[in-house]
């Protein structure tokens, strides 16, 4: 099946997946930095099945949804990660997770085919609700997506 991009969210949440959160992601990352499954990647290739995961607006078909969960809370402006923040493992495991699905499905690491809720918008010119998921990461600097991108790549280039 063809996909076409990865798209990372967090889940607005706490640090356990909850059953919502089981059907609107297809991987899940606890704040333990373990993976739990979501919907089935196979509902989200054209044409759209039944049960998908609808994770972000406008923008599900071929696209693969990987949160983190964690965030309940959290504000852009002033900065605040809430009492759920991003935790170091899960960060970790986000990375090895994209890097197995982009060779699993042939995703190149780049801009518009790897990318956080936050940056949907401005790079692929879909218009979001004020999402701003991974934008920001703590104990990261300058953009949440870039230095994703960065690391994705590392572990892509080292053979995952």
């Amino acid at each position: 099946m063809p996909m076409k991009r990865i798209i990372v969210h967090w889940t607005a949440g706490t640090h356990t997946p909850n059953g919502l959160d089981r059907t609107h992601y297809h991987r899940l990352i606890d704040g333990e930095g373990r993976t739990v499954t979501g919907v089935d990647i196979a509902k989200n290739a054209a044409p759209i099945q039944p049960g998908y995961a609808a994770h972000t607006l406008n923008c599900n078909t071929d696209s693969i949804g990987v949160a983190i969960c964690a965030a309940a809370g959290a504000t852009e402006n002033p900065l605040n990660f809430g009492k759920y923040p991003p935790t170091p493992v899960q960060l970790t495991e986000l990375i090895r997770v994209v890097a197995v699905l982009c060779q699993r499905y042939g995703i190149p690491c780049t801009r518009t085919t790897v990318l956080t809720h936050g940056e949907v918008q401005a790079h692929l010119g879909i218009t979001q609700r004020g999402k701003w998921d991974l934008k920001r990461l703590p104990g990261i600097a300058g953009s949440g997506g870039d230095w994703l991108r960065a690391e994705v790549k590392a572990r892509l280039d080292a053979g995952i």
